[in-house]
């Protein structure tokens, strides 16, 4: 039994694009792969056919795992979403309490996260210690290093 997983609709449609791309091209070249190595003799002592039908298997898998996730994958509805609290989807402006440092995250699903882009996953956990707190609330957060507190400076969509 899977859970539902919250999509933004970029994230959504990479996925889809993802999983149509593996289908296609990434199945045609398996098989181009197989025929090639196939064609050169024994396949019993053929390690690039080996080596291709392993590939082939990996693809496979993967094509089943992403169609699992689309299976279970929900377009989150910008509209419903509300700015008082920290959601999914939300842009939070933090201050560092420590450091006084600010910066600026995007919470999103996990596959779409991203800190080059300032997307961290709700399931991080920093993204787990933010979510649920309003304007000016101080979010305290283990972390490896110890203890981070975040004051929540600004939250927008």
């Amino acid at each position: 039994m899977s859970k539902l997983t919250y999509y933004t609709e970029e994230g959504l449609k990479k996925l889809k694009d993802e999983l149509q791309d593996l289908k296609t091209r990434g199945r045609a070249d398996i098989a181009r792969q197989i025929a090639e190595a196939r064609d050169k003799g024994d396949l019993s002592e053929n390690a690039e056919y080996d080596a291709a039908k392993d590939a082939q298997g990996l693809l496979e898998l993967k094509i089943s795992k992403l169609e699992e996730l689309l299976s279970n994958a929900r377009l989150i509805d910008m509209s419903s979403l509300d700015t008082s609290s920290v959601s999914i989807l939300s842009k939070v402006k933090l201050k560092n309490k420590k450091t006084n440092a600010v910066v600026e995250y995007m919470l999103v699903a996990e596959e779409e996260a991203d800190l080059k882009l300032g997307k961290i996953s709700v399931k991080s956990p920093i993204g787990k210690g933010l979510l649920g707190k309003k304007l000016g609330e101080v979010a305290t957060i283990e972390i490896p290093a110890g203890k981070l507190e975040l004051e929540v400076l600004d939250i927008s969509l």
